[in-house]
């Protein structure tokens, strides 16, 4: 998927998901008393991996597989048969569209309007003007950049029921709350399954269900965003996902030299920069931590800080341009850093 979409954000589970290339079997056998159902999957324009345990696993990430395609053909942005596609290009008429739909865009309606519009899902055809959508780059000219700012405004979007009108030069992407959504829709499968141990990554996006069968926690490795294939600290989790956003995921040199990455701040058309370079976010609710990913990465660290003042229920770790490392008390147990940068508790208190 297009847009603001945390495609290839490399968050690795510990140990490539409990076992390594190089792991033994008898490793493997010791430390699980059934082999776990895994698949692979490649949409949303991105790799997935899913994992599970239990008597029904095989017939849960079935299932799963399923519903990620299925998601992925209701809001996809440019397959022609989907809802996004259908809004995009309805010239300011109202559409139906399915009830998936309805909850990611009212997600974001309300996320944006948490944020302060730091979320914003009409920014759309601004992302697609620098190239991020379709890897052909460049820098817009500010008189087009002005143009397309004029239709951005989420609050624009109009929802009745199951129906949904955007004005007639807005567009709108979901790619920063569709993997979330969809790791929360998979959990939910295992879940009807039977199943009580699952880890799932969705292009960068880690959700687990429950534990490791043997009651200890998932280690999830999240990475270096100034060294590549490098991981910078582990986090332990139960029951959790965690997002990031970076400026390492989609990005490119202008021929002024200065590098330009897709997170698009919607107060003025450029990628923004405002001394983030990082922001992953735990919680228990994927779609949620989806959004507020790319949020974040918008409103910077005092103004991210502002925030989880007042919404404690979610954890930070968000790395500054100066290589500093800041990460929230509620994961100072699980917090291991593996980096040479150094690590300072944020106080939200």
């Amino acid at each position: 998927m297009s847009g603001k979409i945390k495609s290839l954000t490399l968050i690795f589970f510990s140990c490539f998901l409990l076992y390594g290339c190089s792991e033994s079997s008898s490793t493997k056998i010791k430390e699980n008393k059934t082999d776990p159902a895994v698949r692979d999957v490649f949409a949303m324009d991105t790799f997935m991996s899913l994992k599970a345990y239990g008597s029904d696993a095989e017939k849960a990430v079935d299932d799963a597989e399923k519903r990620i395609y299925e998601l992925e053909n209701e809001l996809s942005a440019t397959l022609e048969e989907s809802d996004i596609w259908k809004l995009d290009n309805s010239d300011g008429k109202a559409v139906d569209v399915c009830d998936d739909t309805i909850t990611l865009i009212k997600k974001a309606m309300e996320i944006g309007d948490k944020t302060g519009g730091a979320l914003d899902i009409t920014v759309y055809p601004v992302l697609r003007e620098w190239g991020f959508t379709t890897g052909e780059y460049k820098i817009p000219e500010q008189g087009r950049i002005d143009e397309l700012l004029a239709n951005v405004d989420y609050r624009n979007i109009t929802v009745k029921d199951n129906s949904v009108a955007l004005p007639e030069n807005a567009q709108i992407d979901l790619g920063a709350l569709a993997k979330g959504y969809t790791g929360d829709e998979i959990m939910k499968i295992m879940e009807s399954h039977g199943v009580t141990s699952a880890i799932v990554s969705l292009g960068g996006n880690v959700q687990s269900l429950g534990s490791k069968t043997d009651g200890s926690p998932w280690k999830v490795a999240v990475r270096d965003p100034f060294l590549e294939d490098k991981d910078m600290c582990v986090v332990d989790i139960i029951n959790k996902a965690v997002i990031t956003s970076g400026n390492y995921e989609r990005f490119f040199y202008g021929e002024d030299g200065k590098k330009y990455w897709h997170i698009i701040d919607p107060s003025d058309g450029y990628p923004a920069d405002n001394g983030i370079v990082s922001v992953t976010v735990i919680g228990d609710n994927g779609l949620e931590c989806d959004a507020l990913s790319t949020a974040f990465f918008v409103l910077g660290y005092d103004k991210t800080v502002e925030y989880l003042r007042s919404n404690p229920q979610y954890d930070v770790i968000m790395v500054t341009d100066d290589k500093k490392i800041y990460y929230t008390s509620g994961i100072g147990d699980s917090f291991q850093n593996i980096s040479d940068m150094p690590a300072e508790v944020i106080s939200v208190d």
